[in-house]
């Protein structure tokens, strides 16, 4: 279950007052306890961790919105197509009976009786009733499309409105994600110089410890080297943004955020997938991490909230978060949720 945002005020709180402590330890010379390092990482990867879920949400909101407003305005259109149609289709009908009226209105019956050839007259006659007929069942038809489409524009345009009111919250959610990333990154400047470095030490070793214990299983023994040629141009698109910063809610082409580094990546490979990390691993085929190969996805998270993309080698690349840049990094250095295939 994902925490709520809303807890997140205290934790920040208690993060700042342990880096306070940090740093008077080291104006006074001391060195910091491991453990309360330890204690500021978490604290960090608290802050960090619940930005990128709350930024899949608005992702998804904002998707949502986006796709809405194509489908009203698709309906609009056909609207105005029917439209047209009745428009031109009165017209016409209405030219017919001005043209019979001013033709003296004879019936039907009447020119059959004064035709030299009655049954040509015949022929004729049955002809302008089927067309008269035909006129008005088209009428009749027209009118009731419109009617139904105006229906579902309606509706259509209701649903819009719902959407826009969630992203609306979204968006007051999204200054409440740039607050905690302003607590991550005051935290993280708080700290001397010294504290920084060891942090970052502390931070590399739990990768790399977390990494080590993966590949002592043999996984990379087993795991595919050969990506497919889809996969191995996501690669070369990801491989080329390295470097590039974090930015939430970006994809491309000068910053990222994880799920958009990786649908951007496999738009360029030609295949296109959902938008955030957590749709990724919805909709997108699922396959054993023993039977990976360099290309596919790797979703962290019990909440799927942050994906990457697996190159081989036991590496990644991916846009971690704000403050850090596209990089490569050891797979299992963060929690391992499963991996997907975009090209399956």
């Amino acid at each position: 279950m994902r925490r709520p945002l809303r807890t997140h005020g205290y934790r920040a709180a208690a993060a700042v007052v342990l880096a306070c402590a940090l740093t008077a330890a080291s104006q006074q010379g001391a060195q910091a306890d491991p453990q309360t390092l330890t204690e500021v990482q978490a604290k960090l990867q608290s802050l960090y961790h619940d930005a990128e879920v709350a930024t899949d949400k608005y992702n998804a909101a904002d998707g949502k919105v986006t796709a809405q407003s194509k489908r009203v305005s698709a309906l609009n259109a056909q609207i105005r197509t029917t439209e047209a149609k009745l428009t031109r289709l009165t017209t016409l009908a209405g030219a017919a009976a001005r043209a019979q009226y001013r033709g003296g209105g004879v019936p039907a019956e009447l020119q059959f009786a004064l035709a030299s050839d009655p049954g040509r007259a015949l022929d004729n006659a049955g002809l302008a009733l089927q067309a008269q007929q035909n006129t008005q069942n088209l009428l009749t038809d027209l009118t009731a499309t419109k009617s139904a489409l105006r229906t579902r524009t309606d509706d259509a345009s209701a649903e819009l409105e719902r959407l826009r009111t969630s992203r609306r919250a979204m968006a007051t959610q999204r200054r409440t994600i740039e607050q905690h990333i302003a607590e991550a990154k005051a935290l993280e400047s708080s700290l001397a110089a010294k504290e920084r470095a060891r942090l970052a030490a502390l931070e590399k070793k739990t990768a790399d410890k977390a990494q080590a214990k993966w590949e002592s299983t043999g996984i990379l023994k087993k795991v595919g080297t050969d990506a497919t040629s889809a996969g191995q141009k996501a690669i070369a698109y990801a491989t080329r943004q390295l470097g590039k910063p974090y930015v939430w809610g970006a994809e491309g082409p000068d910053s990222f955020d994880c799920s958009g580094l990786t649908s951007q990546a496999w738009l360029a490979a030609g295949v296109a997938i959902p938008r955030t990390s957590e749709m990724q691993w919805a909709r997108l085929k699922h396959v054993p991490i023993d039977e990976m190969r360099p290309g596919d996805l790797i979703i962290y998270f019990s909440d799927a909230s942050h994906v990457a993309i697996y190159i081989g080698g036991g590496d990644i690349i991916s846009a971690p978060r704000p403050g850090r840049v596209v990089y490569v990094s050891p797979a299992a250095s963060m929690q391992i949720l499963g991996v997907v295939r975009p090209d399956a």
